[in-house]
C-alpha cells in the first residue's frame, strides 16, 4: 500500500520510522503513566478481593440478604425473603475475582496516515497499551482482538504477562494493514463471545469503522458491559488549510485546492461527517466515546479512557 505523505508532516529525519510504526519499548514504558497517581482497585497479591457490593449486575453474584436500612438501593430489595420474614431485606452482591478487560482493535488501511507526531495507527497502539496497564494496576484479565480471517483473539491473561501479550499483538497489527482484515464489525461480533456482565470493552477505531457496523451490535454490549471507544482523528483532517494543501508523493509533487466551498464541503463530509454520526450513534446507546487525535498526548488518551459511560441502553 503507497502512503502518501503529507509536507505539512513533522517527522523527524534522523529517525526516520519513528510516529510512522508503534515500537514496544515505547508502549511498555507507557505503564508508569497509569500507575502514577492512581489509586486502583487491587488487592495485595494484585487482584480485588472478594467482598460484599451493593452494585446492581456488573458481573456481581449474590451473596446473601441482610435488613434493609435507610439509603439502600430499592431495586435491591429481596421481596422472597421479605416476605417470608415480615421484615424488609435487600440483596448483597459477591464482587468476581479478576474482571475481563477486552481491547478491540480495528486495523482499517485509513488509520495507517498521520500529519502531526504519529501516525494514528501508531496512537491506536499507545491508546491499547495504555488501557492494558490499566488492567493490570486493577487486577483485571485482559485480552485483545481484531477482524482478522487468519488470527484468533489474543487469550485473556492476568499480571504484566497478560499485558504484554497484548502490547506484542499491538505493535505487530499496527506495523502495516493487513490483507487479511475483515473489519470492525467482525471483531465485535467476536467481542460478544467473550464478554461477560461486568467487563470492560476499549475500541480502538475509525469513525467511518463505526459508522459502518449495524447499529443493533452496540445496545448489547452497552447494557452489562463498561464500553470505551476511542475515534482516531487527525488535525489535517478536522482543520485543512485555508487555501491549497501540498503533498508529496513517489511521482512527484500534487496539490489539492480547497480554496472552493463546494471542495471544502465534500472534505467535511468525508471526515467531520462520520466522527459526528459515530459520536452521536454511540452516545444514544449510554457509551463512552470521544475523538482521539494522533498528536495528543498520553495524559490525554489516559483520561479519555477514565470517562464514565453516560447511562444504559435500555
Amino acid at each position: 500500500m503507497k502512503r502518501v505523505q503529507a509536507e505539512t508532516a513533522r517527522w523527524d529525519p534522523r529517525k526516520p520510522g519513528e510516529g510512522t510504526v508503534p515500537e514496544l519499548s515505547d508502549l511498555i514504558g507507557l505503564r508508569a503513566l497509569v500507575h502514577k497517581g492512581s489509586g486502583g482497585r487491587r488487592g495485595s497479591h494484585g487482584v480485588q478481593a472478594l467482598a460484599p457490593s451493593l452494585l446492581l449486575g456488573r458481573g456481581m453474584e449474590y451473596a446473601e440478604s441482610r435488613r434493609y436500612v435507610p439509603g439502600d438501593d430499592a431495586r435491591l430489595i429481596d421481596w422472597r425473603v421479605t416476605a417470608r420474614t415480615g421484615r424488609t431485606h435487600t440483596k448483597l452482591f459477591q464482587a468476581e475475582r479478576e474482571r475481563l478487560t477486552l481491547i478491540v482493535a480495528d486495523t482499517a488501511p485509513t488509520l495507517y496516515f498521520g500529519t502531526r507526531v504519529r501516525f494514528k495507527s501508531v496512537q491506536a497502539a499507545r491508546a491499547g497499551a495504555l488501557a492494558a496497564w490499566r488492567a493490570v494496576r486493577d487486577g483485571d484479565r485482559v485480552a485483545a482482538l481484531r477482524g482478522s480471517l487468519r488470527e484468533g483473539p489474543i487469550p485473556p491473561a492476568s499480571g504484566p504477562r497478560g499485558a504484554l501479550r497484548v502490547l506484542d499483538a499491538l505493535v505487530r497489527w499496527y506495523r502495516a494493514p493487513a490483507a487479511e482484515d475483515a473489519g470492525l464489525a467482525l471483531a465485535l461480533d467476536r467481542a460478544r463471545r467473550l464478554l461477560r456482565p461486568g467487563s470492560r470493552l476499549v475500541v480502538l477505531a475509525d469513525p467511518a469503522s463505526v459508522v459502518a457496523i449495524p447499529e443493533t451490535l452496540w445496545p448489547g454490549l452497552a447494557r452489562h458491559i463498561d464500553v470505551h471507544v476511542l475515534l482516531l482523528t487527525d488535525p489535517l483532517e478536522r482543520r485543512p488549510p485555508v487555501a491549497r494543501l501540498p503533498f508529496a508523493t513517489a511521482g512527484g509533487r500534487l496539490e489539492l485546492g480547497l480554496d472552493q466551498a463546494g471542495v471544502r464541503q465534500r472534505w467535511k463530509q468525508a471526515f467531520d461527517g462520520p466522527l459526528d454520526e459515530a459520536l452521536s450513534r454511540l452516545s444514544r446507546f449510554g457509551l463512552a466515546a470521544a475523538p482521539l487525535s494522533c498528536d495528543a498526548t498520553a495524559e490525554v488518551a489516559r483520561e479519555l479512557l477514565r470517562r464514565p459511560p453516560q447511562g444504559r441502553a435500555s
